[in-house]
């Protein structure tokens, strides 16, 4: 696959191309990109896949609040895995929002030699959000451009969108936004100095910080958990809150215990892979019913994530 850069230009029709955000990655995207693939391969054309570095809504709403599923650099990689000949990141600018359907599509045709624009199923694109699949033909056929509708992901868990996974992460429910996406939700940050509190349970913690701030958390709770941290995948479980039990203020936290090590990782970079969640975080009467209920939740991440380890292989 080869990287494009927004100045790179394109022989005239050579290409085959699908625009989008591809937040998430998830199984409908797969589809999209799969459709493009075959298509461009029985025109004899490369297949392009054009996504943007900043969310829209970061340009348009800058003062919304609204978070991502993944970072820019594992957007590109999980693209990347679903084999398109080509891979561009545009620039998503004001004046570029401003640009109507067929502005639109006569750069994509001018510059990177689109002759063929493919459309995820319900993918709306240009200033006016008002116009249809078939004025995007229209706009096509004038341009000498043809437009078509990629097949709607029609597996186990349809529908799929970003915004629908995007939902699923916030209310905690990580299976279902793992079966949306073909694989887990992740998190990478770096292993930071917590509150030192869980050693003395018996429950020694790697607190997680220094992480995007423009990604979405999980709802507070535990999860059972994957993290890899120095090539090590280790089983775990990670906590998303405020230690309501320990009074430790107001300060969000994720902290994550390794199960069966005891290396030092502080200072290390850790991604999560949040496999299933285990309960609503809620404040204990006291240390011992904490220590109680997380053996408990030991007991079942570890159970979760023999079933997940047995079914993946």
């Amino acid at each position: 696959m080869r990287i494009l850069g927004e100045n790179d230009r394109l022989p005239s029709g050579s290409t085959v191309a699908t625009i989008g955000m591809f937040d998430g990655v998830h199984l409908g995207h797969a589809t999209l990109v799969d459709f493009l693939n075959r298509k461009a391969a029985d025109m004899g054309k490369q297949s392009l896949v054009i996504t943007f570095m900043r969310h829209p809504r970061y340009v348009l709403h800058p003062d919304e609040s609204f978070r991502l599923i993944m970072p820019l650099r594992d957007r590109l990689a999980q693209i990347e895995s679903l084999h398109p000949d080509l891979l561009l990141a545009m620039d998503f600018t004001l004046e570029l929002s401003q640009l109507d359907s067929a502005q639109f599509i006569e750069l994509l045709r001018d510059r990177y030699g689109v002759s063929v624009l493919v459309t995820g199923y319900n993918h709306r694109f240009g200033h006016n959000k008002g116009e249809t699949f078939e004025d995007y033909c229209r706009h096509g056929r004038d341009l000498g451009v043809t437009v078509v509708k990629a097949p709607e992901y029609l597996g186990e868990y349809a529908p799929v969108s970003s915004t629908i996974v995007r939902s699923l992460i916030a209310a905690g429910r990580v299976k279902d936004a793992m079966h949306c996406m073909g694989r887990p939700y992740t998190l990478t940050g770096k292993v930071v100095h917590g509150f030192h509190n869980g050693r003395g349970l018996g429950f020694p913690t790697a607190n997680v910080g220094e992480m995007d701030p423009d990604l979405l958390l999980p709802h507070n709770g535990a999860y059972a958990v994957l993290a890899h941290v120095e090539g090590q995948c280790l089983q775990g479980m990670a906590n998303i809150g405020k230690r309501p039990t320990l009074d430790n203020g107001n300060r969000l936290s994720i902290e994550v215990n390794l199960f069966d090590f005891e290396g030092d990782i502080y200072g290390k970079d850790i991604t999560l892979e949040f496999i299933s969640f285990l309960r609503l975080e809620f404040k204990m009467c006291g240390l011992e019913e904490l220590k109680h209920q997380l053996t408990l939740d030991r007991s079942n991440a570890k159970r979760i994530l023999k079933e997940y380890l047995t079914n993946k292989l």
